[in-house]
C-alpha cells in the first residue's frame, strides 16, 4: 500500500457563516463546493488550499448544536490543524491586522522552526509552523 498524501480534513462547526468569513475571508481558502443536505438538516461547505497536487481540501460540516469541543485535558480525536508558512511573524501580524489573535510566537522543541497558535470560531487550535 502507498499513501500519497492527505486528500482532505473534516471539521464540525457551529455556525456555517462564522466558519465561512473566518476560513474563506480571513485565511484565503477557496470555496470549491456548498450544499444544504436536507436529509441531514446541515450544511456541508468544501475548501482548497493549495494548488494542483499540493492542493488539500477542508471539509466542513455545520451541523445544529453540535456538542462542544473538548479542550483540557485534551481527548482523544483532532488535536490541531498546522499550516505550513514562510514567516510566522509575519503570517501572525497579517492574522491580527484581521482581528485573529495568535498565541506568542515559540520554537518548536524537535523541529526548531517558529511556530504559533490561534484558534477558529468554534476553538479549533491552528498552527501556523516555519
Amino acid at each position: 500500500m502507498k499513501l500519497s498524501a492527505i486528500h482532505h480534513v473534516a471539521i464540525i462547526v457551529s455556525d456555517i457563516q462564522a466558519a465561512k468569513d473566518f476560513y474563506v475571508d480571513k485565511l484565503g481558502f477557496t470555496v470549491v463546493r456548498e450544499n444544504y443536505r436536507d436529509e441531514r438538516n446541515d450544511w456541508k461547505l468544501d475548501l482548497k488550499i493549495g494548488e494542483g497536487e499540493e492542493a488539500v481540501e477542508l471539509e466542513i460540516f455545520a451541523e445544529p448544536n453540535p456538542p462542544k469541543r473538548v479542550s483540557r485535558p485534551e481527548a482523544c480525536g483532532l488535536h490541531h490543524l498546522a499550516f505550513h508558512v514562510e514567516d510566522v511573524e509575519a503570517t501572525a501580524a497579517e492574522l491580527a491586522e484581521r482581528g485573529i489573535p495568535c498565541e506568542p510566537v515559540r520554537q518548536d522543541d524537535y523541529t526548531h522552526k517558529k511556530m504559533t497558535f490561534f484558534f477558529d470560531p468554534d476553538g479549533l487550535p491552528l498552527e501556523l509552523h516555519e
